[in-house]
């Protein structure tokens, strides 16, 4: 496994170092321009990006620029500070995951495994929030959902997709249509695959999205 990694800081560098599995070749990279060239010449399974506090904001859209620029990498942030607002730019852009910089071993070896299955890494918790952060309040929104292939999802389907937008859990969900968890996991299996997205804060982006560009249409209309 080859991780570019681009880091000026040294004590998070040398403790990379130490967590990264056994076999990993880790390449450092002292710039974005120095990334981006790096990406362009060699084959690199893994970015890591630590994003200290200086010029914090511009390395946050540097990192969503990478993102853009290079579809077949995966990018993990390591944020110096801990923000909401940046955590959903970077993940609702498809940036793979963020965690500390400090992270221990066995905790990265979990991300690298989650991200590396196609997920994005945030924790339960935090994942939970940024969709809660990207809904509006449930009253406010419609009951009716149009978004992309909204069409492929049978009636429960969208109802479990719409609950997830409102940043409902499982047990929520579960609760509020009077099923088992097991049944709601199983119905947001279906939806992911006929949606062909991964997990649950891609599919409140979708649904989310989608519901603001509507009310955008009605208010201008």
């Amino acid at each position: 496994m080859r991780v570019l990694c681009w880091n000026v800081n040294e004590s998070v560098w040398d403790h990379w170092n130490k967590v990264c599995p056994t076999g990993a070749a880790l390449v450092r990279s002292q710039s974005f321009e120095q990334t981006i060239e790096s990406i362009e010449s060699n084959e690199f399974e893994f970015c890591f990006v630590y994003l200290d506090d200086a010029e914090f904001s511009l390395k946050v859209e540097q990192v969503v620029s990478l993102r853009e620029r290079f579809s077949n990498i995966k990018i993990i942030a390591f944020p110096y500070l801990r923000s909401q607002t940046a955590a959903m730019r970077m993940l609702s852009m498809g940036v793979n995951g963020q965690c500390s910089p400090f992270i221990a071993k066995e905790q990265l070896k979990l991300v690298l495994s989650v991200v590396d299955s196609g997920e994005i890494w945030g924790g339960k918790d935090f994942i939970q929030q940024l969709i809660k952060q990207s809904s509006a309040p449930i009253e406010s929104q419609s009951d009716l959902l149009m978004f992309e292939h909204s069409d492929l999802l049978s009636d429960r389907e969208l109802s479990v997709a719409d609950l997830v937008a409102k940043g409902m859990s499982n047990k929520e969900i579960a609760r509020r249509l009077e099923v088992t968890e097991r049944t709601v996991k199983a119905h947001l299996t279906t939806v992911y695959k006929k949606l062909s997205i991964k997990d649950r804060l891609s599919l409140a982006l979708l649904v989310n999205n989608s519901r603001d560009s509507v009310e955008a249409s009605v208010i201008h209309h």
